[in-house]
């Protein structure tokens, strides 16, 4: 990795590409921006594009492909099967984890469907360092549960612990004890916990959760969506790591897992998933309903097109250069708000910039879903689009009672390669003006309220009129400057 220092003592991250082609955004004014929320049903998810000046929500399927991903694009083999492009994928798979088994899906929570249905069967449990969304989702609907077994350290929203996504070893060998090895369908690792902050688990940890799956005979499965942060910060923090390449890391990484799947809407920075395996055996358990759900066993729902892009991006990510790009801009925008004063989860980790919502409002009860009322606030103040990760995103239990989420935060994603430094400063600022003008935030109340991953598509309204007092405090301070 290239080291650069500023003559002038300033630390900030240098983009190391150069940008060829750009894509105009639209700032819209305050005014309009309420009106859009208001339209949206204050779900940041129902905005549209066209009305979003800096789209934070999210970093799936947004990440900037390269010169040299988008021309091999146009070499695409689009036959139905047996297609080239499919074996060069395969192949490059085959390179990077050192598995040998690869089942093609459209998306990562495609993935999670077909590893539900095969593994998990009604009354058994999935030990995890910490839960996403549709990976719940999948587990629950197919009869079983969700044991979080995050070390403590994970959970503390401010720290400097470098590994807030390890898995607690002892709690893992209690719950297999109390519960016996049959109840135990697989255990889940998520690199980079993407709902309490983007979060990476060490390879130590990971050699360690082996030993406990080897001792009782259990799968070990990584959703490897975000490993390209996590490859990095092992690097970066890891002691034993440093002198090794990422390549290097990434085969020590796969070589203590199972199964390995994940989303290339995140890794990889093209669209599309799959599943890797390591035995024949899971392989042919699996095989069947990749042709049910997805399309045939050489394409399974992919783009010929994005499967030769992701071939490419897969071989990107083993370049330092290229994955520290997200992280280093992130603890950039995490660092200096931390200087104001501003509460973030710390340290910086990858995915994006994660406000503490439970401290920034305190005023908001978590009935009234705090890190929603923000990401409502936020877009009215700055035309920024950021994603609720907090009580919004869990569901209810079966008798309808809310379940509160440890965290509440409000989450800015930093595609890679996509935004700018002043672009990043803009968002600052704002944010600084949002948390000194934070009492005149409220709360929110659904209108609309789905069963099923609600925070896709639920709609809310604010309680009281706080919104309207928002927009004439920025009018006063910012005057016709949108």
């Amino acid at each position: 990795m290239s080291t650069v220092k500023f003559f002038s003592g300033e630390d900030v991250p240098l983009e190391m590409h150069k940008v060829r082609i750009v894509q105009k955004l639209n700032l819209p004014p305050v005014d309009y921006r309420l009106k859009a929320i208001t339209e949206a049903g204050n779900n940041t998810f129902l905005l549209q594009n066209r009305d979003v000046f800096m789209d934070m929500l999210t970093d799936s399927g947004v990440n900037a492909m390269s010169d040299q991903q988008q021309a091999a694009m146009l070499v695409a083999d689009d036959s139905y099967a047996g297609s080239e492009t499919y074996n060069r994928l395969e192949t490059k798979l085959r390179e990077i984890f050192g598995l040998h088994y690869f089942l093609p899906t459209h998306q990562g929570r495609a993935a999670e469907n077909i590893l539900s249905q095969v593994l998990v069967k009604a009354g058994m449990i999935v030990p995890m360092n910490y839960h996403f969304t549709t990976t719940k989702a999948h587990i629950t609907l197919n009869g079983g549960s969700v044991e979080e077994i995050i070390t403590d350290a994970g959970l503390e929203v401010t720290s400097e612990h470098p590994f807030k996504g390890n898995m607690d070893i002892g709690k893992l060998t209690a719950l297999v004890e109390q519960h016996g090895r049959d109840k135990i369908a697989f255990v889940r690792m998520e690199a980079g916990t993407n709902l309490i902050g983007g979060q990476p688990f060490s390879l130590q940890n990971l050699a360690d959760i082996r030993q406990v799956c080897d001792r009782y005979n259990l799968l070990l499965v990584l959703d490897a969506s975000l490993l390209a942060d996590n490859l990095y910060f092992i690097k970066e923090r890891e002691e034993r790591c440093k002198s090794l390449s990422i390549r290097e890391i990434t085969r020590q990484m796969a070589a203590l897992c199972d199964i390995i799947y994940f989303s290339a809407r995140k890794l990889g920075c093209a669209r599309g998933g799959g599943i890797c395996l390591k035995t024949e055996e899971l392989y042919r358990k699996m095989r069947g309903l990749v042709p049910l759900y997805e399309g045939f066993l050489t394409y399974g729902g992919m783009s010929v097109r994005e499967m030769e892009a992701l071939t490419v991006g897969l071989e990107e990510t083993m370049d330092e250069d290229m994955i520290n790009q997200g992280p280093q801009f992130i603890r950039y925008m995490v660092d200096e708000l931390v200087k104001r004063g501003i509460p973030v989860i710390t340290p910086a980790g990858g995915l994006g910039c994660h406000l503490n919502a439970m401290e920034f409002l305190r005023h908001v009860p978590q009935s009234q879903y705090p890190a929603g009322a923000l990401a409502s606030a936020l877009y009215i103040a700055s035309g920024i689009r950021g994603m609720e990760r907090g009580t919004l995103s869990e569901q209810r239990d079966p008798d309808g009672n809310e379940v509160f989420a440890n965290m509440e935060l409000l989450r800015l994603a930093l595609p890679r390669r996509v935004f700018t430094l002043s672009q990043v400063k803009y968002a600052i600022d704002r944010i600084t003006w949002l948390h000194e003008n934070r009492g005149l935030v409220g709360g929110l109340e659904f209108i609309e309220e789905p069963e099923i991953l609600r925070f896709f598509y639920g709609r809310l309204k604010p309680i009281s009129g706080w919104q309207e007092k928002l927009l004439a405090r920025f009018q006063q301070d910012f005057g016709d400057s949108l």
